[in-house]
């Protein structure tokens, strides 16, 4: 039994993650893990689900006919043969700016590091009005991959931006 991962994006409205739970238990799938979030009016996440494989088209179809929303659905990748690997959690804030993002992300993809989850938010900062710009982002590395190497190139994006990096527990 190989995991699939459900993904939907549809305007908000109450009861979204309730019907699709129907539809997984109503096909003898097992909720593993699930990420959804609400932005600008549009609710969009994602689920990984157990299902006998015979079950994935009959779920698949039976979520395509949910009203206002989109889903998509893919089986999981292989996850026996990834390398070991530790997990760090990098928190980032500075000064909002375009483009923090695209320099952040290119930073670490020039470490060849991979995005586990990252979430990220613009605030006013107090006392001075202006955006502040905050970012919290889970990555895999290597085992023993040295974390001030990246900490400093991170910093060098912007000389107020403040990096914060620990490992994941």
């Amino acid at each position: 039994m190989k995991p699939i991962v459900i993904t939907m994006v549809g305007k908000d409205k109450a009861g979204l993650v309730d019907s699709l739970a129907k539809h997984i238990y109503a096909q003898g799938g097992n909720w593993l893990a699930s990420n959804f979030a609400l932005m600008a009016g549009q609710f969009a996440g994602f689920v990984e689900v157990h299902i006998p494989q015979e079950k994935h088209d009959t779920l698949i179809k039976s979520l395509d006919a949910l009203e206002g929303i989109s889903v998509q659905s893919v089986v999981a990748g292989d996850l026996e043969n990834q390398a070991p690997s530790d997990s760090l959690v990098i928190n980032v804030m500075g000064n909002d700016k375009p483009g923090i993002v695209q320099e952040i992300t290119a930073i670490l993809h020039q470490f060849n590091l991979s995005i586990v989850s990252m979430d990220s938010c613009c605030e006013s900062a107090p006392n001075w009005g202006s955006l502040m710009f905050k970012a919290n982002i889970v990555i895999d590395v290597p085992v023993g991959f040295d974390k001030d190497t990246i900490a400093e190139a991170l910093e060098s994006v912007a000389n107020d931006l403040v990096v914060d990096i620990s490992t994941y527990s």
